[in-house]
């Protein structure tokens, strides 16, 4: 028997997205999560976390954003889709799917990487009661560490570009940095990540809706002392935008939980699962 069930979530334009929905163990009154991936990361990376989930009796709707995943319909050169696509009409889609199937009035987003950058375009962020954002940073390439630091700017300035013109796609497999970008998503992640303060970057030119101001939910960010990219400094410079909401950031050391490393992706392995009660507590607060 399947632990989930496959959905297909209409959003606001009429693209298809596919979902998983993943019901509680028990039922009970507290909050559905909705699980938003990072860049280029499809929905089974999730698997066994959201199954945790469940057992602690907590319904759970995770997705692939257009372009990735099982929600890229044809050839990824051909595909349109772009950052703020996600955030504008994905991810408010998923919201609304998940209180459909559910009943509930709001829910919890836990949003990996940049599935905690894009609430305050979110249309529908009044449905959302709290954040956690796991690994959540604007990504700001000079606040970046280690070998990501030297990575990024030929990633963004090199490589993108390149693919982009003779295979329509950014690159990204070859890298180990999960699935390939479509040509659209590749340069906005470039172009949010070469100033502070992401998605702030697009508002006034692309985007021209800015609920940032108006967000006053809980949001709290774990991010580890070993992430090259959710850097302290990147970690405050996503926070900022938020001025109205209560804001929280948690640092995860690998060595405090018996852990060689955690960084911008182990957090959600099985290897990893005694870091999840400590991840998901503002939960069951």
């Amino acid at each position: 028997m399947s632990t989930f069930e496959n959905l297909t979530i209409s959003c606001a334009d009429g693209y298809g997205l596919s979902a998983r929905f993943y019901k509680a163990k028990h039922p009970t009154q507290q909050l559905p999560v909705l699980v938003c991936p990072a860049t280029g990361i499809t929905q089974g990376f999730y698997h066994d976390f959201i199954v945790w989930l469940t057992e602690q009796d907590l319904d759970v709707l995770v997705f692939d954003y257009r372009g990735i995943g099982a929600s890229l319909h044809g050839p990824i050169r051909q595909s349109n889709a772009s950052i703020q696509d996600w955030g504008q009409l994905d991810i408010p889609a998923a919201i609304q799917a998940l209180l459909a199937k559910t009943g509930k009035q709001q829910v919890t987003l836990i949003g990996h990487s940049a599935g905690g950058q894009l609430l305050g375009v979110v249309p529908n962020y009044d449905k959302v009661a709290q954040m956690i954002a796991i690994s959540g940073s604007t990504g700001h390439i000079k606040g970046l560490k280690g070998r990501t630091k030297q990575l990024a700017p030929v990633m963004f300035n090199l490589i993108f570009p390149v693919s982009s013109l003779f295979k329509g796609y950014g690159a990204t497999k070859m890298l180990g940095m999960g699935e390939n970008l479509p040509k659209k998503v590749a340069k906005q992640w470039a172009q949010f990540c070469s100033k502070p303060g992401y998605v702030m970057n697009a508002i006034g030119k692309t985007i021209f809706e800015d609920f940032h101001q108006e967000i006053q939910c809980p949001i709290t960010v774990y991010w580890s002392s070993d992430d090259e990219i959710a850097t302290q400094a990147n970690v405050q410079d996503l926070l900022r935008l938020y001025p109205n909401a209560t804001t929280d950031m948690i640092e995860l050391k690998p060595q405090a939980h018996d852990h060689k490393a955690i960084g911008h992706m182990l957090m959600f392995r099985k290897s990893h699962q005694n870091l999840w009660p400590f991840m998901t507590k503002t939960i069951f607060n």
